[in-house]
This record gives C-alpha cells, sequence and structure tokens, in this order.
C-alpha cells in the first residue's frame, strides 16, 4: 500500500522500499525499521491477534529512514504489526509477526538461523533461504545470525538494497529478529572505515551497544553481545581497526578487553561466539598463509579459550567446516595432533551410529573445548586449497550450499547443516551436565519425582514408560537408571528407604532421623539421647560445618540453617560414649 504527500505543489508516492525488519530484540521490546521512497512520520501498530492490532507507537518526524521502537511488551508473546504514516497503512501481512524473547529459565526448545556471506543476489542464496523455509515450516525462528559480507561487493547502501533486503524482506526478515556482524566486503575491504564510520552498515543496522538486550555494554555497534533464555551471544568484529593500530586478535584492544569483562560477568550455561575471519580453514581461504586468519588463530585463540565458548562460528571461506570439540592449536595445519588437541574423538551426530555420541560438558567429561564452525556458503560458493580439508576438521563440504541452524532446549544443543536441496549433510549434538548420579533418602509409602537430566528420548530401568519425569513410590532401598536411546547419556538414583518417623515421633536410644533428604534452606535433626552425644556435620573433604556437643536424657530435636551450605553430599553423624557413630547421608541442593 502507498500514500499520497504533497511536497512542492506535486503528489508523490511514499511506498515502503526496504524492510521491514527486526532488531535488538528482548523479553519486552523490539526494534522495527524499515525505509520510505519518500519521507513521512512513524507508526506502527501491533497487537496480540493477527486481526486486531490495538496499540501503536508513532514517531512525528519526517523521514524515510524509519525507526520505532517497541516497549511494554509480555516475555515470549507473539505479536503482529503493520508500519506506515499516521495516515496510512503502507505494509502489513501475514508474515508481519515476531515472538519475544522468553524468560530465563522457560526451558523451551529455539531455532536460530546462522547464514555466512550470504549477500551476493546468487541462485545458490535464493536456495538457502528456500530451503530454510521449507524447513522450518510454520515454526518460529528466534534469532537470525549472519556471519558478515552481508552485501557484495563492497557493502554499499545500493548493494544491500539489492543482494540482502531485496532477497530476503518478503518472509524471513518480517519475522526473524536479525543480529548481523561485518565481514570485510561490508567494509568495502577497508578496515579503516570503521574509525570514520563511512560503511552504510552502521546505518542500517540498529544493535546493543548499551547492552540492552543482555550481556555488558560494549559502546559501539562494531561488537556486542545479547541472551536468549539460557545462551549468551557475541557479535564480533575480526575486520576493523578500533585505531590506527589494534584490531580483534590483538588481546590490548578494547574489543578483547570487552570480551573479556563480558564473559567474566556472564552467568548462562552456553557461549555462542560470531566473527567473520575463521582461525582454522582450508576452503576458499588459506588460514596457514592468510594474515588476519593466521592472526586469529595465534593470537585470539589462546586468548578466547579460557573464557568459556562452547561454540565458534564464522564466515569469509566459502564451504562449510567444522571441528570436534577441540582447544590448543595455535599454529599451521601440519603441527595439528588430533590426540592432543581433540578433546572428544566422537562424531557427536548422535545418531546411533558407530562412534556418534552426544559431546558432552559435565563432571564425567572435563576437557571440555570448543567447536568450530566455518559456514560461509550461504551465498558464495566454492573454492578449495591444495591440503583441503583442513586436519581439524571432522567434517568438510565446499560443493553444496547452505545455511547452519540452531536448536538450543534446555542443556541440548544441536547443529545442523541444512543444503539447498533439503538435505542435512552434517549434524552435532553438545548436551551439559547431564549423567548425573544422585542419592536420595525417602520414607516408606512416600512417592519421589525422578526427571532425566537431559532433554531426548528415554529408557528407565523400572519402566516402559518414555516419558522424561518418573514418579515411584519403592518400598525398599535400591537403584533406578534411565539411559538415552543410544546408551551415550544415563543417570542414576540411588534411593535409601527409610522406615517412615512422624514429627514428634523420636528413634531409638543412639539413632537419630534427618528430614528433608535432599535438603535446600533447613534441616531438622531428632535423636534420643543418653548421656553426653556429638552432633557433627560435615562435607566429603572432612570440613566440619555443624557440630554440637548434647548432655541430655531423653529427646534431641535441632532445626539447623542450611541456606548458606554450598550444595552436595554431606554426612551427619552422633557420637558419644563407648558406642559406634551412626552416621547418615546427607544432599544439599
Amino acid at each position: 500500500m502507498s500514500v499520497l504527500l504533497l511536497l512542492a505543489g506535486m503528489y508523490v508516492q511514499a511506498q515502503v522500499s526496504r524492510g521491514p525488519y527486526l532488531q535488538t530484540l528482548t523479553q519486552s521490546s523490539v526494534i522495527v525499521r524499515w525505509r520510505t521512497a519518500s519521507a513521512t512520520d512513524s507508526k506502527v501498530t501491533f497487537g496480540t491477534s493477527e486481526g486486531i492490532l490495538d496499540r501503536n507507537v508513532t514517531d512525528a518526524a519526517s523521514t524515510t529512514e524509519h525507526t520505532v521502537t517497541l516497549s511494554g511488551l509480555q516475555p515470549y508473546t507473539t505479536y503482529y504489526y503493520s508500519v506506515g504514516s499516521s495516515s496510512a497503512i503502507l505494509q502489513s501481512g501475514p508474515d508481519n509477526h515476531f515472538l519475544t524473547a522468553p524468560v530465563t529459565g522457560t526451558k523451551g526448545k529455539y531455532t536460530f538461523w546462522v547464514t555466512g556471506d550470504c549477500g551476493n543476489n546468487s541462485t545458490n542464496q535464493k536456495n538457502v533461504l528456500a530451503s530454510y523455509n521449507t524447513y522450518m515450516g510454520d515454526r518460529p525462528t528466534n534469532g537470525w545470525l549472519t556471519l558478515g559480507d552481508n552485501a557484495y561487493t563492497s557493502g554499499l547502501d545500493l548493494e544491500f538494497t539489492t543482494n540482502f533486503f531485496d532477497i530476503y524482506q518478503e518472509n524471513i526478515m518480517k519475522h526473524a529478529p536479525l543480529w548481523p556482524t561485518p565481514g570485510n566486503h561490508d567494509y568495502a575491504n577497508n578496515p579503516f572505515s570503521q574509525i570514520f564510520k563511512v560503511m552504510p552498515y552502521y546505518d542500517i543496522f540498529d544493535l546493543p551497544a548499551d547492552g540492552e538486550a543482555g550481556g555488558t555494554p560494549s559502546g559501539t555497534e562494531a561488537y556486542y553481545s545479547y541472551d536468549y533464555d539460557n545462551i549468551h551471544f557475541l557479535s564480533l568484529d575480526s575486520y576493523g581497526n578500533e585505531d590506527l593500530i589494534l584490531r580483534l586478535y590483538d588481546t590490548l584492544s578494547p574489543q578483547a578487553q570487552w570480551i573479556k569483562a563480558d564473559l567474566k560477568a556472564n552467568t548462562k550455561p552456553w557461549v555462542i561466539a560470531y566473527w567473520h575471519h575463521p582461525p582454522y580453514t582450508m576452503a576458499s581461504h588459506n588460514s596457514d598463509t592468510e594474515g588476519e586468519l593466521k592472526s586469529m588463530r595465534a593470537k585470539f585463540m589462546p586468548f578466547l579459550e579460557g573464557l568459556g565458548v562452547d561454540m565458534v562460528l564464522c564466515g569469509h571461506s566459502h564451504g562449510y567446516e567444522r571441528s570436534r570439540p577441540m582447544k590448543g592449536h595455535y599454529g599451521l595445519e601440519a603441527t595439528f595432533d588430533s590426540t592432543q588437541h581433540h578433546m572428544d574423538f566422537s562424531s557427536g551426530k548422535y545418531d546411533g551410529s558407530e562412534n556418534s555420541c552426544t559431546y558432552m560438558q559435565d563432571d564425567k567429561h572435563t576437557k571440555k573445548g570448543t567447536v568450530y564452525v566455518v559456514a560461509g556458503s550461504s551465498g558464495q560458493l566454492g573454492g578449495e586449497q591444495s591440503t583441503f580439508p583442513h586436519n581439524a576438521m571432522y567434517f568438510s563440504d565446499v560443493t553444496n550450499g547452505g545455511s547452519l541452524i540452531l536448536e538450543v532446549e534446555d542443556n541440548r544443543l544441536d547443529a545442523k547443516w541444512l543444503n539447498t536441496d533439503g538435505q542435512i549433510r552434517d549434524n552435532f549434538s553438545i548436551i551439559k551436565n547431564a549423567n548425573r548420579e544422585q542419592y536420595i533418602t525417602v520414607k516408606k509409602g512416600e512417592s519421589i519425582n525422578l526427571t532425566a537430566s537431559w532433554p531426548g528420548e528415554y529408557r528407565w530401568s523400572h519402566t516402559a514408560d518414555g516419558n522424561r519425569s518418573q514418579t515411584v513410590s519403592p518400598e525398599t532401598s535400591g537403584t533406578y537408571t534411565v539411559s538415552d536411546e543410544h546408551q551415550c547419556v544415563s543417570d542414576v538414583y540411588h534411593v535409601t528407604v527409610e522406615e517412615a518417623t512422624s514429627v514428634g515421633e523420636l528413634p531409638t536410644a543412639g539413632d537419630f532421623v534427618i528430614f528433608p533428604n535432599p535438603a535446600r534452606t533447613e534441616l531438622n535433626i531428632q535423636a534420643q539421647f543418653n548421656g553426653v552425644s556429638t552432633v557433627i556435620i560435615s562435607d566429603l573433604t572432612g570440613r566440619t560445618v555443624f557440630s554440637e556437643t548434647v548432655k541430655t536424657q531423653g529427646g534431641y530435636v535441632k532445626k539447623i540453617n542450611t541456606s548458606t551450605y554450598p550444595k552436595g553430599i554431606y554426612t551427619v553423624q552422633v557420637k558419644g560414649g563407648s558406642t559406634n557413630p551412626v552416621i547418615r547421608k546427607l544432599i544439599i541442593e
């Protein structure tokens, strides 16, 4: 739809020439941007029902570049919207909707689309988009990450129009929040463009320099961080000069120091960092010979690896390459030693094939490591070095264009390399903090709930029921187990059944009961003492956290505040006289 404006005695037609597109989405806000061919004021009308757009935000300033912030929104809620002016709706439709971010801990399943080197107006670019839309169907895209080189060849405004917006704005852009990072082509291959702010990239995108979407404020749109439920993302600038000398790989640069501060403050369990120039590649670019790539590997990787990043996503090299979890490799390709630098030797495919268990990060798998992915063929495609594939890369593909899909649910991450023909040619999974072993004490006749520590498929030892949670009422002490369908992940529950003791009923002399167990903020001890006895609570290192000596004939009842005790396994013992001490195991969670 368009609207006629009277300018200098002549009517001109106002219509949307770019967008709309979504920026800096949070739990309660989003920025809606669009461009019009002629200047108007700005108005977004929106609501939670497609047919009832009952709220609006208006900006009276006349402009062709429209930026409207919607605030006061509800978390994880779908909103529908139209854009225009105070006098007319200029654009609307069924694709005009967005889903706000969830409250942390909601533990839904979230999908992020990752495209690298996408903006070249090629058939491959269009087929990558079509393949992704077919894969997703009606499911929401919770975020769209671009890995740089968003518009070839020089990042000009016209190139963004023809090579980026004209491709994506009719569908995906209207409902997928966009989180870009710049590449060398966005800088017109001039790393000093950032200093002088002459590149259109910074005019086109509104990015959270002030920490509006979580993370530590960076003070610049060149690099920033944001949160989505339990995931912390960092979008970094691997090309621009921050001054006349320093770049990302210079670990004393403002960007590197901000990264350190940001990750030190982060509390999210998942950390995903992305930028343009890969430290490991032998596709269309060579990380052994090209200066920027060599510096990223030799200077920046030792700096970053100690900061807890789970995955690094890069573009620039026009293929797909991905490693197993790895760390400690900072030299040339020939120096890579899988026995030393790979932290896990599984394929990670988690599909039941040989040696395919998910990558694990838990108490039993402490080596961790980072998975490196190059996904630079969402537009540009092809090219390989004489030593392709890189020794560090488990899977590589320079034949098929595609995009990376990240699906995150609670402590499980699944990555899928989707090609233009609809085939997923590579995939891997990471599960964190599973393989748990728990000690549970329950009174006879009471029920307890057992819940597997990961999302997936379940095989329980005591039932054919495949639900994630099970309620049991054990009559005798025993062990319950649950494993996944591929026997890669398992939880063990050691359940001790005690005879029921009502509150106020005391055990026999020399014995005692504790409840609740596991305890959270308060522990009750009931005992029957004859003479002098000592009550001691110790952690597994033997350190005493509570001690009390009692001289009494009869009942002893004690409430202990455990809210300050670190979670873990403890022992509670009562000893006195010539009798052997009585010991109970205590769990504090």
